[in-house]
């Protein structure tokens, strides 16, 4: 692990300006951590222990100086799904198997990896996870009654149609005024908590106006148990093993994501920047430990990073602070938590999904109508209408195939005359590549991988059906080769071969040189055939070509040959 500076040269002063944005922040993750516990389909308590634990591992062992971790909405497609699929207990399992992985690409240091996930496959699915965090939050709104948790998004709608009869106008009308409470209160007075504003008013209108006559966290789930949380060991077996592991891939990779995200937010913030494989380490660790105490997979939250940014926060000691105000907090006043109504969680979790959806960025690369386009509109599908997993997936492997024909279309290979066999003359005559039959001189120009490699070997073999007795391959432009290039490059060499023709390389380079003798294609080739210059290979070429037999000046005798004209004067030059 790298040395960790994070802590260094902290003042009196700099450590109250962290406890005033660790409370700042603390005000501001109570709320969200119950509502999407309970959107994720758990006790809001569980949601509250995670932003206790996670935040102060992630604050202590992290990468970055100012995140905030604990659950996120992100989350709570995946989370949901393993619940009804699997259960509480399952959940915590994957949570953990979540927290090795993440712990694993940290100290191997995969985190910039991280960074090459196409953007059309984060947008699709964070815009699919809003579609399923918005639509969910419909039943609260409405206060429908006899609603059970649905896995798939379809399956979610019709039976909230099936149930309007049911709205409940009291719901609504909490709802609204949760709506009117986060629209109008950041205007008229913005440095108010706008998220428990929109919590407390209407809990206190349901109590003091209508008690009882509305759903709230009470009659739900029974109030928030007011006490810390107790340490708990799940029941890990290999079949609980395979059937979670890739659910808990998914969480990795998402929290991976998201917390890198989140970091990189707060670096063009403030001009600092983070240690992306010390973030996925403190993210693994406190994935691992926050499932022992109840909590669910956390990761970095963008919103609450930037307000504990713009609340003063000078070090990490900020997420250490508002874990202990949470925690506090939860001891001092869980039995009241049990009077907040489900309808005023219902527009705290729309405003979280329209702020993720990036709908102007999801419009944009729908207009593009380019592979792009595709691999969005897959995955956000996929991610609404199946689940999390597939919908990554698919969208990866969609991505994947989508930058290898793309990189396949890269590769040049271009016939040319060398500039030994050019003159005025010959470069205003149109049959100019038929200059010389015997010699034929290519350009190649991008990486020779699979996805390139039949259309190298074609490309070249179409070209030389007249069978031309020297083959010129400059590659100085080729920056990769692989197992299949190799394959493919030997096989035309053998072929050209059986022919009686003779392959001469130039110029390679010295990378994709290494790999050639690595693969035998160096030796299959000959180490005379290669030069470092491509002249002198065409000086080579220019010796073992055959004048009497060539269609062009055989007929005329040798001095009528302008290769071997040119041959001479190198000669006596």
């Amino acid at each position: 692990m790298l040395k960790d500076n994070r802590f260094k040269g902290l003042t009196a002063n700099d450590i109250k300006q962290d406890v005033i944005a660790g409370i700042t922040v603390g005000i501001v993750a109570i709320p969200l951590g119950m509502a999407f516990a309970i959107a994720s389909g758990v006790k809001p308590e569980y949601g509250l222990y995670t932003t206790v634990i996670a935040g102060i591992l992630v604050a202590l062992f992290g990468g970055s100086r100012y995140q905030i971790a604990g659950p996120t909405g992100a989350f709570i497609p995946i989370l949901l799904a393993i619940v009804l699929e699997f259960g509480y207990e399952d959940l915590l399992i994957a949570g953990f198997m979540a927290g090795i992985i993440l712990l694993i690409m940290g100290f191997f240091k995969l985190g910039n990896l991280i960074k090459f996930i196409p953007r059309s496959v984060t947008i699709g699915f964070t815009a699919g996870i809003a579609v399923i965090i918005f639509s969910g939050q419909i039943e609260n709104f409405l206060g429908l009654a006899g609603m059970e948790k649905k896995e798939y998004f379809h399956e979610t709608m019709l039976q909230i149609f099936d149930k309007l009869p049911t709205m409940n106008w009291y719901s609504i009308l909490i709802a609204v005024l949760g709506v009117v409470i986060l629209v109008f209160v950041p205007r008229i007075f913005p440095r108010v908590p706008v998220l428990l504003v929109a919590l407390i008013i209407p809990a206190l209108v349901a109590y003091i106006f209508f008690p009882g006559k509305v759903d709230t966290i009470g009659t739900a789930f029974g109030g928030i148990s007011q006490s810390l949380p107790s340490l708990h060991i799940p029941e890990i077996t290999w079949n609980k093993i395979i059937n979670l592991l890739q659910p808990a891939f998914v969480i990795a990779m998402l929290g991976g994501i998201e917390s890198l995200l989140s970091a990189v937010v707060a670096d063009g913030m403030t001009g600092k920047r983070h240690n992306s494989n010390r973030e996925l380490v403190g993210q693994g660790l406190a994935n691992v430990i926050t499932p022992l105490f109840g909590g669910i997979p956390a990761t970095g939250a963008i919103a609450r990073t930037a307000t504990n940014i713009n609340s003063g926060a000078v070090s990490p000691l900020s997420g250490v602070f508002q874990g202990v105000f949470v925690l506090a907090t939860i001891l001092a006043f869980a039995p009241f938590a049990s009077h907040i109504p489900l309808a005023s969680m219902a527009p705290i979790l729309m405003r979280v999904a329209l702020n993720m959806s990036e709908y102007k960025s999801f419009a944009h690369i729908i207009r593009l109508r380019s592979s792009d386009s595709l691999v969005l509109a897959v995955t956000f599908l996929l991610t609404v209408f199946v689940n999390l997993t597939v919908a990554v997936q698919f969208g990866l492997l969609l991505a994947m195939v989508s930058f290898v024909k793309r990189m396949s279309e890269v590769l040049g290979v271009e016939k040319v005359i060398p500039s030994h066999l050019k003159d005025e003359q010959a470069l205003k005559d149109e049959k100019l590549t038929a200059k010389c039959p015997q010699l034929a001189f290519f350009t190649i120009e991008g990486p020779l991988f699979f996805g390139a490699a039949d259309k190298f070997e074609s490309t070249i073999t179409r070209s030389i059906n007249q069978k031309p007795e020297v083959l010129i391959l400059k590659m100085k432009h080729v920056s990769y080769i692989d197992a299949t290039g190799g394959n493919n490059f030997t096989s035309l060499i053998r072929d050209f071969r059986k022919t009686g023709g003779t392959t001469l390389l130039a110029e390679v380079n010295p990378d994709v040189l290494e790999a050639m003798k690595i693969s035998g294609l160096y030796e299959e080739i000959g180490s005379d055939h290669i030069f470092n210059d491509a002249s002198k290979a065409v000086d080579y070429a220019l010796h073992i070509i055959n004048v009497p037999k060539c269609s062009r000046c055989g007929k005329k005798g040798a001095t009528a040959c302008q290769v071997f004209q040119e041959s001479q004067k190198l000669q006596s030059s």
